[in-house]
């Protein structure tokens, strides 16, 4: 979950206490927020980032904190695209103009995500390159920061997601149109992600399983990318949707997004992650116990609750591992 809380990228004591306390509520994996692998990929000026050495000081001291008490680090690396240069959602969320301060987001067409929005630059195929380097670079960054899982955020209508879309990508190069063409920027920075991070450490993919729209993404092109991508070494895809358009209809519920993990992991082949809705311990069991993924992510309730786990584990009957600082209490 984006917290709004960098300058010039920077993490700090605020992302050490939020994730350290998660570690500490007994998560077995720790995934930090969409960290952008570029000063314009951020959604907000205020997003965290991975796009230069110094970044890595602090990074490497949250997951040495994540490490030291029971968790996994991870971290997600992502870019904003079209939707980049917004202000904060607690200030409304608008595109900020250049003259506040904001920059020209990029994407792979001049079209702005929100009627109205100024048009974001398209990109050209040698700073589409860069920005593939730019994965790359970031993906070192994280292994020096001792991360041990790397995600590309590949989904929600941010630059993987918007090249995926054809609800986005009017591009008539060999970056769009077909289905080939619209998947090539994703493989692309999956391949120079996998050939810098490390065979034995796991390589998530987060995707919009489905636009929610016609004419978008959907199922069946999800399914077909999960394939190709686990070809490449991609350990998991994790399954989200939506957030390429405004004029998407989610029916929003309780596990809503289960079935796309449950699909993806039968037809293609692949570990699942389950996300969206997921608020208890016995829904969370099931899930995994029916083998409808092969874990179970968690975001608001995690918010809402930094010690979900060691409760959680008191109803589902397993065994409980606080820290010892905390025994007393259990």
């Amino acid at each position: 979950m984006c917290q709004y809380s960098s300058v010039d990228g920077f993490a700090n004591d605020w992302h050490l206490v939020h994730l350290g306390s998660r570690a500490i509520g007994g998560a077995g994996l720790v995934i930090m927020e969409a960290t952008a692998v570029e000063a314009r990929g951020r959604i907000s000026p205020a997003d965290q980032g991975i796009w230069k050495d110094e970044h890595v000081e602090f990074l490497s001291r949250i997951a040495r904190f994540l490490r030291e008490h029971g968790s996994v680090a991870g971290i997600q690396l992502a870019h904003a695209g079209r939707k980049a240069s917004t202000r904060p959602p607690w200030e409304g969320g608008t595109q900020i103009p250049l003259v506040e301060g904001g920059w020209t987001p990029v994407a792979p067409s001049p079209v702005p995500f929100r009627q109205g929005d100024p048009a974001p630059h398209e990109l050209s195929k040698p700073e589409i390159a860069e920005l593939i380097e730019a994965f790359a670079s970031a993906t070192r960054r994280a292994l020096h920061s001792g991360f041990q899982v790397v995600e590309i955020h590949g989904a929600h209508g941010y630059l993987i997601h918007e090249f995926l879309s054809p609800l986005c990508n009017l591009r008539t190069d060999e970056y769009g149109g077909t289905f080939e063409n619209r998947i090539r920027f994703s493989i692309e920075v999956t391949e120079a992600v996998r050939a810098v991070w490390p065979a034995d450490l796991p390589l998530f993919l987060r995707i919009s399983a489905t636009d929610w729209a016609e004419g978008g993404w959907d199922i069946a092109d999800s399914l077909e990318l999960a394939r190709r991508v686990r070809g490449l070494g991609v350990d998991l895809i994790d399954c989200s949707s939506g957030g390429a358009v405004l004029h998407q209809r989610i029916p929003l519920a309780p596990g809503y997004q289960v079935p796309f993990a449950e699909r993806i992991r039968k037809e293609a082949g692949i570990a699942t992650g389950a996300v969206g809705l997921i608020t208890t311990a016995r829904q969370a069991d099931e899930i995994v116990q029916s083998e409808r993924a092969d874990l179970v992510r968690l975001a608001r309730e995690f918010l809402r609750n930094p010690y979900f786990p060691l409760h959680a584990s008191t109803e589902v009957g397993a065994e409980i591992k606080p820290p010892i600082q905390y025994a007393r209490a259990f």
